[in-house]
C-alpha cells in the first residue's frame, strides 16, 4: 500500500500533546505492542515505520522503511525497538460523557502524574477485564510516549476518558448502582469489599497526596491494603492498583 511520505519532523511532533491533537494520531512502538493493537483495533493503525522488512502481520498496512538514525530521531524510547505504528486517537478520549455501555468494572485515576504508573495501571486494568479508565486532567497524558510504552499495546483494549468532569462521571456511575471503592493509606475497610462486585468503580490517587477529600467523601468504602509500615510506609500506586484489581476477580 502506498502512502504519501511525511517529513520526519511530523512524526517528532507526535511526542507532544499539541502535535498529537493536531494530527489526530499517536505513536505505538515495538512489535508486541503493535500486534496487541492489531488484535483489538486493527483499523486504527494508519501507518507503520520500520528499519527492516516488515513481517506478514503488517502486510495490510502502509509501511515506511526508515534508517536506524531516522528511527532514533523519532523514537522517545531509550532503547528504540525498530518498529512503530501511527495510530488514530480514540474519538471520545476527551469526552465529558461516559460510553453508552460503560461495563462492569471501571478504574478512576485521580492526578496520577507519573506516565509509567498511569500506563502500567491502564495495562493492569485491561488484564483484569476492566472496561474503562477515567482520568483527571492532572493525570499523565495516556497518549504520551512513556505512558503508551507502559501500556504495552493495551491502550485501545478499553475505553478512556480524561477530563475535568471526573467527579460528575463518578456520581453518574454511583447513581447507576456502581460501588465506589477508594484505595486509601488509612482506610478502614479490608480487601473483602472488592469481592464479587457486579458494578465497581475503583479509585486510586496521586502518588504523594493520595485521593482528594471530595472523592473520599463520595466513596462507599475506603480500602486499606495492609503493609508492614516499619519496613515500607506505603506501596507504589501501580502496585497497589494491581493488588486491588486482582482482588476484584476473587469470589465473595
Amino acid at each position: 500500500m502506498s502512502n504519501p511520505l511525511k517529513p520526519l519532523r511530523w512524526y517528532k511532533k507526535l511526542a507532544t500533546k499539541k502535535g498529537r491533537l493536531e494530527a489526530g494520531v499517536f505513536l505505538v512502538e515495538g512489535d508486541r505492542a503493535i500486534t496487541q493493537i492489531i488484535s483489538n483495533q486493527p483499523d486504527e493503525i494508519m501507518e507503520i515505520l520500520t528499519i527492516e522488512e516488515p513481517p506478514p502481520a503488517y502486510q495490510n498496512y502502509a509501511v515506511r522503511l526508515v534508517t536506524g538514525s531516522q528511527f532514533r530521531s523519532i523514537s522517545s524510547s531509550m532503547t528504540p525497538q525498530g518498529t512503530m505504528a501511527v495510530v488514530r486517537i480514540p474519538a471520545d478520549i476527551y469526552s465529558k460523557h461516559l460510553p453508552a455501555n460503560a461495563g462492569n468494572k471501571i478504574l478512576l485515576l485521580e492526578d496520577i502524574q507519573d506516565p509509567g504508573n498511569a500506563g502500567t495501571l491502564i495495562r493492569t486494568a485491561a488484564a483484569f477485564d476492566f472496561s474503562g479508565v477515567i482520568m483527571t486532567e492532572n493525570c499523565a497524558d495516556p497518549l504520551s510516549p512513556k505512558c503508551v510504552q507502559a501500556t504495552a499495546g493495551t491502550i485501545l483494549s478499553l475505553w478512556l476518558r480524561r477530563n475535568r468532569n471526573y467527579l460528575q462521571l463518578a456520581e453518574i456511575l454511583r447513581k447507576d448502582k456502581y460501588t465506589l471503592i477508594a484505595a486509601e493509606l488509612n482506610g478502614t475497610d479490608g480487601p473483602s469489599v472488592l469481592h464479587g462486585r457486579s458494578k465497581l468503580l475503583l479509585a486510586l490517587g496521586n502518588e504523594a497526596a493520595g485521593l482528594s477529600k471530595t472523592l473520599l467523601d463520595m466513596a462507599d468504602y475506603r480500602l486499606r491494603i495492609t503493609t508492614v509500615r516499619e519496613k515500607a510506609e506505603s506501596l507504589n500506586v501501580a502496585a497497589c492498583g494491581a493488588i486491588c484489581m486482582y482482588l476484584t476477580t476473587e469470589d465473595k
